[in-house]
């Protein structure tokens, strides 16, 4: 939590979504660091310190997703972590998200008003 807000890595190479979640989550009072790649990420997991991390799927690589959480949990990152996925609903039901630590699965396009509830739930 940096000035009272809670902080929100969010992971992603398409630019156009970076902007519009970070759009979202600071309407919600939420503070929001951007990574544009699984690298980037890590150096602002190191650098940050967030309070909870979003990670998209896809990015560089197809399974960059995923590689990046088993780096961030390897790290000693025990904060919540969600993926975002156009594949979100068939990732749920064909892949054990659990066994990568993660909190949960959202769906591309995202539901603001879904993506802000869980996120306060979670952290409050």
């Amino acid at each position: 939590m940096r000035e009272g807000k809670h902080v929100v890595l969010y992971v992603e190479d398409d630019a156009d979504y970076q902007d519009m979640v970070r759009e979202i989550l600071e309407a919600a009072d939420f503070e929001m660091v951007a990574a544009s790649s699984a690298e980037e990420g890590i150096r602002a997991w190191d650098t940050e310190r967030p309070d909870l991390v979003i990670v998209d799927l896809m990015m560089e690589e197809v399974d960059a997703g995923t590689s990046l959480i088993t780096d961030l949990r390897a790290r000693g990152c025990d904060v919540p972590i969600y993926m975002l996925s156009s594949v979100g609903d068939d990732l749920a039901m064909s892949m054990d998200y659990s066994a990568l630590g993660l909190a949960g699965v959202f769906q591309k396009p995202i539901d603001g008003r879904s993506l802000v509830t869980i996120l306060k739930a979670r952290l409050d």
